[in-house]
């Protein structure tokens, strides 16, 4: 077989495809048995013909799917046993083995255990299954269970709190001295769940590409109330904005007698070895993140971390929003409201309503300061569509309803 000739009833076809020697010649096989008619064939012969090649290369297909997904299990298992024979285990590492080889499960199964023992016995409360599939959920929940959890049990989570907290200068050793705290390079990407945080209890540290490239999107929040904003350089440290040129090895001079519920790091990934090693003079505080991945990734969950700040006086809710889309337009839901757009406005502007129901609109609701919420909303901009439905969301679903 040639590059210019397609031979799908050749093995060697199947080969330079990346295929293995048997699933090539089974797959070729069938092609043989069933091969395509002559164009002036009747069309439904023709038909007849491709379904009956489909049929026989279904079970091909399947055991294609099963043994991708037996090398994908066999590979990520391989490679924890790699990271603990060469001590570099995480935490939870050891507990994937173990519902391996005790309990019997696979991989996502193994990982789900894992997170539930280890959020058991660090204290932690159980997480939301409403997104998990049902043989995860009921992993987490039984790794959970066997960590020392009880969901049951309204002091479940206090009482393991304390255990841990209690339990840690036995784990850290007679020779530490340092509290345990999670490095900037583990800390999660941002997301809408976290509560919202009013501006000057926010610290977001940037390096200069970040600094540039988010500069726009601070500006166009228009903000009265900015975020505690620091520059960092591996070579230099850090700075203000304000005093580019007044470096400090570590952040202390700006953080130490401030309060912080929620910080952001914005870096580029040869700049976390610096920010793990200055860890310990970096402020601990609720919500900790960084950005990560490409560039648009950074860029969309800057704009998540945007979204949640608090202007002086605002109350918004917490909550991960639920977006989509039919062919009225965008939707999204926030407990059990439903902010929804209708469509342009005439004779200008975009119109979104809040519903509590399909067609009933989230009337008599005021904010905790007494402010009557309108359920429709009038806006100019297309592009900020997405922006003012997630506060009218958090608005309402942070206000008090009124007979």
């Amino acid at each position: 077989m040639t590059a210019q000739v397609f031979d799908p009833g050749d093995p060697a076809c199947w080969l330079a495809r990346g295929r293995s020697t048997e699933h090539a010649a089974a797959i070729s096989r069938a092609w043989r048995t069933y091969p395509d008619l002559d164009p002036t064939a009747p069309l439904d012969l023709r038909m007849k013909r491709s379904r009956a090649r489909v049929a026989a290369m279904r079970s091909i297909h399947e055991t294609m799917r099963l043994e991708t997904e037996r090398n994908r299990v066999a590979a990520n298992f391989a490679f924890i046993e790699a990271q603990l024979a060469a001590g570099r285990a995480d935490p939870r590492f050891p507990l994937i083995l173990r519902a391996r080889d005790v309990h019997a499960l696979g991989w996502d199964e193994a990982v789900a255990f894992a997170d539930g023992h280890y959020a058991a016995t660090a204290g932690w409360e159980p997480r939301s299954h409403a997104f998990e599939c049902a043989p995860a959920a009921a992993a987490y929940d039984f790794g959970f269970r066997a960590g020392g959890g009880c969901p049951d049990d309204l002091f479940d989570t206090a009482r393991r709190a304390f255990s841990a907290v209690a339990s840690q200068p036995a784990a850290q050793g007679a020779g530490s001295s340092a509290p345990p705290r999670p490095l900037p390079s583990c800390w999660s990407a941002p997301t809408d769940a976290p509560r919202p945080v009013r501006w000057t209890r926010r610290l977001l540290i940037m390096d200069m590409v970040h600094a540039d490239m988010f500069a726009a999107e601070l500006d166009r929040q228009g903000l009265s109330d900015r975020p505690v904003i620091l520059l960092m350089d591996s070579d230099h440290g850090f700075c203000s904005p304000d005093a580019p040129d007044d470096w400090c090895p570590n952040p202390t001079r700006w953080t130490q007698s401030r309060d912080f519920e929620d910080m952001l790091i914005a870096v580029e990934e040869q700049c976390l070895a610096f920010l793990d090693a200055v860890a310990s003079s970096i402020p601990l505080c609720r919500t900790m993140e960084r950005v990560r991945n490409s560039a648009i990734q950074r860029r969309s969950q800057f704009r998540l971390w945007l979204g949640r700040g608090l202007a002086q006086g605002e109350v918004r809710a917490s909550g991960h929003i639920r977006w989509g889309k039919v062919t009225q337009g965008l939707y999204g839901r926030l407990g059990e409201f439903t902010a929804r757009y209708t469509g342009p406005h005439l004779p200008r502007g975009h119109r979104i309503i809040v519903e509590v129901a399909p067609g009933l609109a989230a009337t008599g609701y005021r904010s905790p300061a007494g402010r009557t919420l309108e359920p429709e909303l009038i806006i100019s901009n297309r592009a900020r569509l997405r922006v003012e439905m997630t506060t009218l969301l958090r608005q309402f679903a942070a206000a008090l309803r009124y007979p």
